[in-house]
């Protein structure tokens, strides 16, 4: 089947096709003065005086942890036993049902029972004194509801709950002689 051409080739042999732009110079005057105020405005910073002075420089930074006493760990005695008791075991808001402190040997534990203990919920402060750590385990007839090593130069304050009127046996060991005390308090 023959085809029919709209546009025949030879009529656009000799013409150039391209048109030549023609640059305004109105656009070359925008783009050079939108260039210049971006370089003279990224230096720029806003400033105001608002009354205050110059911000002071960093502080100087030192080594804030100060070395511990050796002596300060050690177990003590008497008059230096209550004091040091009193001191870690503050007084305490709420009913107080136990307090006990004391010393315990290298290698062995001391036990102590409470009295029956009425049901609720109670704090329970364990303080040492010691170089080594301090082993406290608080039980009830069924489980033990505290087992832990304290570090001695720190309070722990622990939370727990009785579920039905209780005695409670408080156990405390050490490796190396030590100052215990504890508190418990209802909550």
């Amino acid at each position: 089947m023959p085809t029919v051409r709209t546009f025949s080739v030879h009529c656009l042999v000799g013409r150039d096709l391209r048109v030549p732009r023609q640059r305004t110079p109105a656009a070359a005057v925008v783009v050079s003065t939108v260039l210049a105020a971006a370089a003279a405005l990224a230096g720029c910073e806003y400033s105001y005086d608002d009354g205050r002075g110059e911000l002071p420089g960093a502080p100087v930074v030192t080594d804030a942890a100060l070395p511990r006493d050796p002596l300060e760990n050690l177990p003590v005695k008497g008059a230096a036993l209550d004091a040091w008791a009193k001191e870690v075991l503050p007084d305490a808001e709420g009913q107080v049902f136990h307090t006990n402190y004391g010393t315990v040997a290298a290698g062995r534990q001391k036990t102590a029972n409470t009295g029956q203990l009425p049901s609720g919920t109670y704090s329970l402060t364990l303080a040492c004194r010691s170089e080594r750590r301090v082993s406290f385990t608080v039980r009830d007839a069924e489980f033990a509801l505290v087992d832990l090593s304290l570090r001695c130069g720190t309070s722990r304050v622990n939370v727990v709950h009785l579920s039905k009127d209780s005695v409670l046996r408080m156990t405390v060991e050490a490796r190396s002689e030590a100052n215990f005390a504890y508190r418990i308090r209802r909550i």
